[in-house]
């Protein structure tokens, strides 16, 4: 028993395995054949909300980004269903100049399905839509966080998703935010019937053509050989053109997705080298701004070690100024002269530190021989004494 509950449960496994397999597959063709027929429908019309390509693509992205949403836990541990805008407000917040604010402050837009869908339209519009799909996809940790396992956005098929979406940024959209596109009460419905034409391969058995001569031929056996030879030919005529015009249609579509995958193509690189350039002229700004104050700084720093030597040199020649002044007051000292005239002549010198120089005493001598007055105003005035205005007081001295 337990080895049959084992086969089992491996066999629902596989049987699970597989059809979320298929689903992802087919989900996947139906977006592509369904960017196709957008594509091609916009040759010729403008695509708005009316068009039932657009409806169905609307549809079709929407199974996508919702297939194994996981649901938000609740306090209670119920998990409550989940939409995809909330996926979106998560991923894509880093995209630069998203739209994800304003779509959030719409007043008419007020169910997370619903802003979900005016998201898709308002990109589409701005033909950013691969952006943010690819933006989404690079935050790994928030689509793990989102999804379950198995899911398309976890898989190696959404990288593939976001290069099929490129050729929509070729197709000027034009839609209304206020109408019942964007209502979220309506769930979203895929409609396969387009995408589901039999076409029949080269190796059957039998061919229309063949079928319909077998038809007519069964129908009309009393017509002569001439009339049934007529209407052959005339037939095979017509299924050639037919078949002519059909190859010369899918050879034109092709040519016309070639063209505007390579238009968005060479708008990228564009969009690329204009944004390189101008981080090069950001860069070579800034290093012409650096080397400019560096050459400031440069200059000001040799402006102040010139001053610098300059007030070391000043202060220097101070020194030695001083140095030099201090010598001759040592060497003078009138102060001395002037006691010398106002002591008598018997009194002693006080010694303070220095000894009495020949010149000193030779000067004391003559300043108390003096015979005169004249002759001591005449020394006064030959600037010998400091001070002119002090007193000779000599008692040995009297003038004649």
């Amino acid at each position: 028993m337990a080895s049959l509950g084992v086969g089992l449960h491996l066999i629902r496994k596989r049987g699970a395995g597989r059809s979320s397999a298929v689903e992802r597959r087919n989900l996947l063709t139906v977006c592509r054949f369904s960017v196709k027929t957008l594509l091609d429908r916009s040759c010729f019309e403008t695509i708005d909300d009316s068009s039932a390509e657009f409806i169905n693509f609307v549809s079709v992205l929407e199974h996508i980004l919702s297939h194994r949403l996981k649901g938000q836990t609740t306090w209670f541990g119920y998990e409550s269903p989940r939409s995809f805008w909330d996926y979106i407000k998560a991923a894509c917040g880093k995209v630069p100049h998203n739209c994800i604010r304003s779509i959030e402050s719409m007043e008419n837009v007020r169910s997370s399905r619903a802003k979900g869908r005016a998201w898709i339209r308002v990109v589409l519009m701005e033909k950013r839509l691969s952006e943010y799909i690819s933006s989404a996809l690079r935050d790994f940790k928030t689509t793990r966080r989102f999804y379950e396992d198995g899911a398309i956005m976890l898989g190696e098929e959404a990288g593939l998703l976001a290069d099929t979406l490129i050729g929509l940024n070729t197709i000027d959209f034009s839609f209304c935010l206020k109408g019942e596109g964007v209502d979220g009460s309506c769930p979203a419905v895929i409609d396969y019937t387009p995408y589901l034409k039999f076409t029949q391969s080269a190796d059957s058995i039998s061919s229309d053509e063949e079928e319909m001569r077998t038809m007519g031929s069964s129908g009309s056996e009393s017509s002569t050989p001439d009339k049934m030879a007529t209407a052959a030919s005339i037939f095979t005529e017509q299924s050639n053109l037919v078949s002519k015009c059909k190859r010369f249609e899918q050879k034109y579509r092709m040519a016309l997705e070639q063209k505007g995958y390579l238009e968005e193509l060479v708008r990228l690189r564009e969009a690329q080298l204009s944004e390189a350039v101008s981080h090069n002229k950001a860069l070579q700004q800034s290093l012409a701004d650096t080397h400019l104050s560096h050459t400031l700084e440069k200059e000001q720093l040799e402006y102040i070690i010139l001053e610098l030597q300059d007030q070391l040199k000043s202060f220097q020649s101070l020194e030695q100024l001083s140095a030099d002044m201090s010598l001759s007051q040592t060497s003078l000292e009138p102060s001395h002269t002037l006691s010398l005239e106002a002591r008598p002549t018997g009194t002693q010198w006080p010694h303070q530190g220095k000894e009495e120089t020949p010149s000193l005493r030779g000067l004391c001598g003559s300043l108390t021989s003096v015979a005169s007055y004249k002759s001591l105003a005449s020394l006064k005035s030959s600037e010998c004494l400091a001070s002119p205005a002090t007193e000779v007081s000599s008692p040995g001295v009297t003038p004649s």
